[in-house]
């Protein structure tokens, strides 16, 4: 066997950030991860604000399944951050012959048929649905610091803001007509959250149906505050429930 046919048959994990971030936000996670990663970008990132506001939902879609289907590794384990759950959901479908696992941190998993609008409670997506519009997608820095840095240090939380990149409207409104795939699933709740609160979270882990639950003691950016805690949790859930699964199918 040629060293392409061994990458190809190692399983490797592909990383869809949340709102307003960027790939390099995993960076601390992949750092000496010993599998296959891939770390997806959103369309037109460095493009200006108005460039990115007529794209659906399924651009959104469309731009991450062309660059997982110009990666080498043929199986992979989808990790969806926040808004990213419910751009994963469609591609885990559109690309279900590759998927092996799904890990969902702090994700958005609406139902199907729903919208990342329709996760949120009624008044806040009233209010939501008002400030997309008025507003646009992104948030006053205050608002950024309180519901995404709370528990990173002071230079963390800078960058974070500096480096904030607004999204569609359509992404956060546009519906999804898809399923949780019937992979080994992990959803990761986010004990000290402040963007989504656990009682959100426990809407998602209903909707998202995974076989694991873990918790992480970290705000809505554990990529950043506890990259090693999130690593490790994603190499035993790759261990024990994807590796563990696929020896099985092979008897």
């Amino acid at each position: 066997m040629n060293i392409e046919e061994q990458t190809q048959e190692k399983i490797g994990f592909v990383f869809i950030y949340g709102a307003g971030l960027e790939r390099r936000i995993w960076e601390k996670v992949v750092a000496g991860f010993e599998y296959p990663c891939l770390l997806v970008d959103f369309p037109l990132r460095n493009d200006k604000n108005e460039s990115r506001q007529e794209l659906t939902l399924e651009n959104y879609v469309s731009y991450i399944k062309r660059q997982v289907e110009e990666w080498e590794v043929q199986k992979f384990v989808i990790v969806a951050h926040s808004l990213g759950g419910i751009i994963a959901l469609q591609v885990a479908a559109d690309l279900s012959d590759r998927l092996v696992g799904f890990v969902a941190i702090g994700a958005a998993i609406p139902k199907k048929g729903g919208s990342f609008l329709s996760i949120l409670p009624f008044p806040k997506r009233i209010l939501m649905s008002i400030l997309l519009r008025k507003l646009g997608t992104r948030p006053p820095e205050s608002a950024i610091h309180s519901s995404l840095c709370n528990d990173l240090s002071p230079e963390q939380a800078a960058e974070v803001v500096r480096g904030f990149v607004p999204e569609s409207i359509r992404v956060y409104t546009d519906k999804i007509d898809t399923s949780v795939p019937t992979v080994p699933k992990l959803y990761l709740k986010l004990k000290k959250d402040k963007e989504f609160s656990q009682s959100q979270q426990d809407k998602m882990i209903s909707n998202f149906s995974p076989q694991h639950i873990k918790s992480l003691n970290t705000g809505h950016l554990p990529m950043l505050s506890d990259p090693d805690g999130l690593r490790l949790a994603l190499q035993i859930f790759l261990d024990e429930s994807v590796l563990g699964q696929t020896k099985k199918h092979k008897y």
